[in-house]
């Protein structure tokens, strides 16, 4: 009988990427019986709002338990109900957990009878004092830790007591957009598209497309996505009306398409195939996972990204060109370059990201991790057992 898994994350209708991840993994794994302990924050759903979020894939767990993480003691109730699953799948970010650096998840996972995975979506170089002892104990309690990248890995080993031989990488999974059409355009099509806010580097990507002004035709540069819940909450749209200003003052407003939406999976599928390249202008050196960079090489789609660790480690080997963080000029040329240069869309995107990074395959490893932890428990429950 195929296990069953009990997830602990964010969910949809929760507008973020680490609600996204957990659907789209959950969909591939469910067997039927599968499910869900969603985080909540109140009424309002971690990274993002109510009913107006993602919709459920038919094929995803249902939520099995809330724990809403604003009242105290909620771990208790998602510990028992991760309890009855054979094995429990659970999404990390400190930012997520109630507690100092998300330290609410330790009494959870020390609860659990059951195999644990831990998927590690952030792993700082330069973690505080109380970051690196939550996640070092959650890697002591876990039975398997995941990262999405091998510079993740090395980052745990060198920065963090871990034992290595808990760890395994395990791609973010890419979804397929071969049945989106491909759309003709009269102008070279550029995309970013994701949560908005500060240290997405917008700024960077706008500010390049003025040294563009040569081209003919002139790109246009399409940013989708909504202003990040928690940025709105805090900020309001100051970040999206900065761009904007800029984008006037540089005379490229013509240039820039705005779409405050939060993409289903079709209209994405749609959007990401009618790109030229997509654009990642980040400003983190610190980011190890990038799902949008994901499903960029995974559509086959040229990739101009700066130099973060995930878009290093997996554009040093083909899918894109990488350039120096807040460099406008640079990002000009390498966007050039892509638009321009016979043939190198072509070579750019020769791996496609490959069938090992697709959903089916990603959550294949999840499955042979979990078979592997069930079957280790279980010689220790039959030497119980008299002959």
């Amino acid at each position: 009988m195929p296990a069953t898994y009990g997830f602990l994350s964010t969910y949809p209708p929760t507008q973020c990427g680490l609600a996204t991840f957990n659907a789209a993994l959950g969909a591939h794994l469910n067997a039927g019986s599968s499910g869900v302990v969603r985080l909540l924050a109140g009424d309002t759903a971690i990274g993002g709002s109510g009913n107006s979020g993602i919709a459920l894939d038919r094929a995803a767990p249902r939520v099995v338990h809330t724990w809403h993480t604003d009242r105290p003691g909620g771990w208790v109730a998602a510990a028992t109900a991760l309890n009855r699953f054979d094995v429990a799948i659970v999404q990390h970010e400190y930012g997520i957990y109630p507690g100092d650096a998300g330290a609410e998840i330790l009494p959870v996972l020390r609860a659990l009878r059951v195999p644990v995975i831990v998927v590690l979506h952030t792993v700082l170089t330069h973690p505080d004092t109380l970051q690196r002892a939550v996640l070092e104990q959650i890697a002591a309690t876990a039975d398997a830790v995941v990262t999405m990248t091998d510079t993740a890995r090395q980052r745990l080993t060198t920065h963090y007591e871990v034992n290595p031989r808990k760890i395994t990488v395990i791609p973010h999974g890419a979804g397929s957009h071969s049945t989106a059409p491909r759309e003709e355009h009269d102008r070279p099509h550029l995309l970013t598209w994701g949560l908005l806010g500060p240290g997405k580097g917008i700024e960077w990507a706008i500010r390049s497309l003025a040294f563009l002004d040569g081209a003919e035709p002139r790109p246009r540069y399409t940013v989708a996505g909504r202003t990040h819940p928690k940025v709105l909450e805090q900020q309001g749209d100051a970040y999206r009306d900065s761009l904007k200003a800029l984008a006037a003052e540089l005379g490229v407003q013509d240039c820039v398409e705005w779409s405050d939406v939060y993409l289903e999976q079709a209209d994405l599928s749609r959007l990401i195939c009618s790109a030229d390249a997509v654009v990642l202008p980040y400003d983190s050196t610190e980011q190890v996972t990038s799902g949008v960079l994901i499903e960029a090489v995974g559509a086959g789609v040229p990739v101009v990204a700066t130099e973060f660790p995930h878009a290093v480690e997996l554009l040093a080997d083909g899918p894109g060109l990488l350039v120096p963080h807040q460099d406008p000029e640079a990002m000009a040329m390498a966007i050039r370059r892509v638009l321009a240069e016979p043939g190198l869309p072509g070579r750019l995107t020769g791996l496609a990201g490959g069938p090992t990074l697709r959903w089916p395959a990603v959550a294949a490893r999840y499955q042979s991790l979990a078979a592997r932890l069930v079957a280790d428990r279980r010689p220790l429950a039959a030497a119980t057992i008299p002959a």
